[in-house]
């Protein structure tokens, strides 16, 4: 599988009409593809995010049962990127129980298989789909919008 790399570019300051982005954002990025998951976490890493890097379905779903049994705000998880396919159970499989569950954690998914159905499917569920392989400026642009922080509203 191709993995499209270009360099990481420094934010531009005068880009400072954007709505702040949480800082220092916990994501957890689960895919079993040891090279696919290490260029995502670092280019997640170079934004300055915390990235806790999981081997499948599985890891994936025990961090965030640990999240809701401890509920500890440092615990926290800001936004899930995950692979379609991987063992034990796979990310839309997650994300179906998480948005049954009442949780909007963000979630972004990647597969390498994306059919209508479930392109569908993720859509419905209020995940962002990218079908591999991608750009990576194109995966940093959409966390940065899902981590953008709204204004509050009056």
């Amino acid at each position: 599988m191709a993995i499209e790399v270009e360099p990481l570019a420094a934010s531009d300051p005068r880009k400072s009409e954007e709505a702040p982005v949480k800082q220092a954002a916990r994501i957890v990025v689960a895919e079993d593809d040891a090279q696919m998951r290490r260029v995502v976490a670092e280019a997640l890493r170079a934004d300055g995010h915390h990235v806790i890097e999981l081997v499948d379905g599985a890891q994936l779903l025990i961090r965030i049962a640990r999240q809701y049994r401890r509920s500890e705000p440092a615990e926290n998880i800001d936004l899930i990127v995950s692979d379609i396919r991987m063992p034990v159970i796979t990310g839309l499989a997650i994300l179906r129980g998480l948005r049954d569950a009442h949780c909007k954690t963000p979630v972004i998914l990647m597969t390498a298989f994306g059919d209508e159905p479930t392109r569908r499917a993720a859509e419905e569920l209020g995940a962002y789909l990218f079908d591999k392989p991608f750009k990576m400026s194109q995966l940093r642009t959409v966390v940065r919008a899902m981590l953008t922080e709204e204004p509050p509203r009056s």
